[in-house]
């Protein structure tokens, strides 16, 4: 399975039983953390995430909003007493931060903690089966976006055919994998001949606190999920680009440069009590758009 789940949807002041940003990424045996507002452990409790299954977190940029609930997930791990490592992709300065805050606090912690310093758009995260890259965004501080792509999955083979040509099962690895088959008889049958297209990939992006970038839409090209913040409404676009951030309908426009298939709008200001309007300006432009509910899971599908 590859999901979204959201454990915050708001902007820096959480109001309205609305959070400050966070979210979980589940594929397959993991769980990705993506940024960890203030309240995020409360919302681990709330909506059932299985905090211990977390490996990896992703810290976008270091506005409080985005980070100022990860000490006490650190820490907690700590009085539960945690062994497996951690590892927290992040700017380089929220290591002193974190190891200032422990020193003050005399805390050891019982498990080993790596920081991994985003600097350029680069590979952060490769598994067999997925991968996680970054790439900046635009607001007033240095900020990263981050992409989940599963990696290419094998050819399916035609069952049919395979019973056709006697071909033994120990061949099934390396037909899945592109190589042509060699009968007993030394002929050479195409690949082609045996397999069907592979699955596509699925790929999820996250574009939290940005001002509107087109380039961003060349990061995410084509992406099952785009998740692209809207902290606000249209008519609110001079402040938006004064402060960092996008709007509904610009949103939209990135989603349309990109050609992602669904969109999922989130980081709502909290000037906004009801969120119906942000969705309903949102897909003028991109009808395919969800709003970003704090509990909702979004799987990531074709």
């Amino acid at each position: 399975m590859f999901a979204v789940t959201i454990l915050g949807n708001n902007s820096a002041l959480p109001m309205y039983d609305r959070h400050p940003t966070s979210q979980v990424v589940a594929y397959n045996e993991f769980l990705f953390l993506i940024d960890c507002g203030e309240g995020t452990q409360l919302q681990m409790s709330r909506y059932k995430i299985r905090r211990n299954k977390i490996r990896h977190i992703f810290i976008s940029h270091l506005h409080g909003d985005h980070y100022f609930g990860l000490p006490g997930l650190l820490t907690s791990y700590g009085l539960n007493n945690r062994t497996e490592a951690l590892w927290i992709y992040c700017p380089h300065l929220l290591e002193e931060i974190i190891n200032l805050q422990l020193k003050a606090a005399e805390t050891v912690l019982p498990y080993p903690l790596h920081f991994v310093s985003l600097e350029n758009e680069e590979l952060l995260f490769d598994d067999n089966k997925i991968r996680v890259t970054c790439f900046p965004v635009r607001h007033k501080i240095p900020c990263w976006g981050f992409l989940f792509e599963e990696k290419p999955k094998p050819l399916k083979l035609n069952p049919d055919i395979l019973r056709e040509y006697a071909v033994p099962s120990e061949a099934y690895g390396r037909l899945k994998a592109g190589e042509d088959f060699i009968t007993k008889a030394g002929i050479v049958v195409p690949n082609q001949k045996f397999t069907l297209p592979a699955e596509p990939q699925l790929r999820y992006a996250y574009c939290t606190d940005t001002a509107y970038d087109e380039t961003i839409a060349q990061k995410v090209k084509k992406v099952n999920l785009l998740y692209h913040e809207t902290t606000y409404l249209d008519g609110q676009r001079d402040k938006a680009s004064l402060r960092g951030h996008s709007t509904t309908r610009q949103a939209a426009a990135i989603a349309n440069r990109a050609n992602a298939h669904r969109l999922l709008i989130g980081h709502f200001s909290s000037r906004y009590e009801m969120l119906d309007i942000f969705l309903e300006e949102t897909r003028r432009d991109f009808e395919n758009t969800e709003l970003a509910v704090e509990g909702a899971t979004y799987l990531v599908t074709n």
